[in-house]
């Protein structure tokens, strides 16, 4: 049978776009919930899931951003747990890669264990050779988003 807390289930995506600082990890506010079963993420203070039952979980993360000079160096997106750094996926690249506006997005995800009062962030660094980035969305579809599931064990 299965019953409140036993199956949690969110995804969450940016409905805004958000300044960071150049080459500095900045919270992820990932503030409008496309799905939230248990009530377990937080979309309006913390923007952070916190499983609230003990179990595996698969969390996948994906972040488009880019430098407002257009010019970067590379891209890293964090999934931390409990504050500190769980995950990590960066890329490096030429400022040729994301020139004239383009926005690069970087995707990273892992199956981990969880205790129920564990909580999860996304984090994102952008070097952008001394100026600031920004995080993009997309109005129309999933585009910078954070998500995760308990698995059935």
């Amino acid at each position: 049978k299965v019953t409140r807390h036993s199956i949690p289930a969110f995804l969450a995506f940016s409905a805004a776009q958000q300044d960071i600082s150049d080459n500095t990890f900045t919270k992820v506010q990932f503030n409008t919930e496309k799905y939230d079963v248990d009530g377990t993420y937080d979309n309006s203070t913390n923007y952070r899931f916190t499983p609230a039952v003990a179990g595996k979980y698969n969390l996948y993360a994906q972040v488009g951003a880019y430098g407002i000079s257009n010019t970067s160096q590379d891209i890293t997106i964090d999934i931390y747990k409990n504050g500190s750094s769980y995950v990590q996926q960066r890329q490096g690249f030429s400022d040729m890669a994301i020139q004239n506006g383009g926005t690069y997005s970087l995707h990273t995800s892992a199956t981990l264990i969880s205790d129920a009062d564990d909580y999860f962030e996304v984090y994102l660094k952008m070097n952008t050779n001394g100026v600031n980035a920004r995080i993009d969305y997309n109005a129309s579809l999933l585009y910078t988003f954070f998500g995760g599931y308990k698995l059935i064990t």
